[in-house]
């Protein structure tokens, strides 16, 4: 005899409360606009932290490079997809009913590490090209 599975609540446990409340408590924090420019700008520079990092290893051996390049080429094609895809322009309604264009900070925040990204490897090569 086959049973149907039924859907039963997710019991809330401790871990769960804990991670609810730690969540709010940063959505609650990231509400500055200060703060969300700088954790903006942070990502802006670990791109180009990344971005020195990645052409100072890679090219150490020379042996991973048109891997690691695929790989950069993969990362920023789906972080651009993700980013500029035309769903993101919907409607968004704040708590006061008005209209709010902002992406989330998470789509921000990958699109200006791939900005970084970008960015250090020009300088990198403009570097080499010295």
């Amino acid at each position: 005899m086959i049973q149907a599975h039924v859907n039963r609540p997710v019991q809330n446990t401790r871990l769960n409360d804990l991670v609810d409340r730690l969540l709010e408590q940063f959505n609650q924090w990231i509400r500055n606009p200060w703060r969300r420019i700088s954790v903006i700008i942070i990502s802006l520079l670990l791109g180009n932290f990344v971005a020195t990092v990645v052409s100072t290893v890679a090219g150490q051996r020379a042996e991973l490079d048109v891997y690691l390049a695929m790989l950069l080429l993969i990362f920023t094609e789906i972080t651009s997809w993700l980013v500029y895809r035309g769903d993101t322009i919907r409607d968004r309604r704040t708590p006061k009913g008005e209209l709010s264009a902002a992406r989330p900070l998470f789509a921000e925040m990958l699109n200006c590490l791939k900005i970084g990204l970008v960015y250090g490897l020009f300088v990198e090569a403009f570097k080499l090209g010295s």
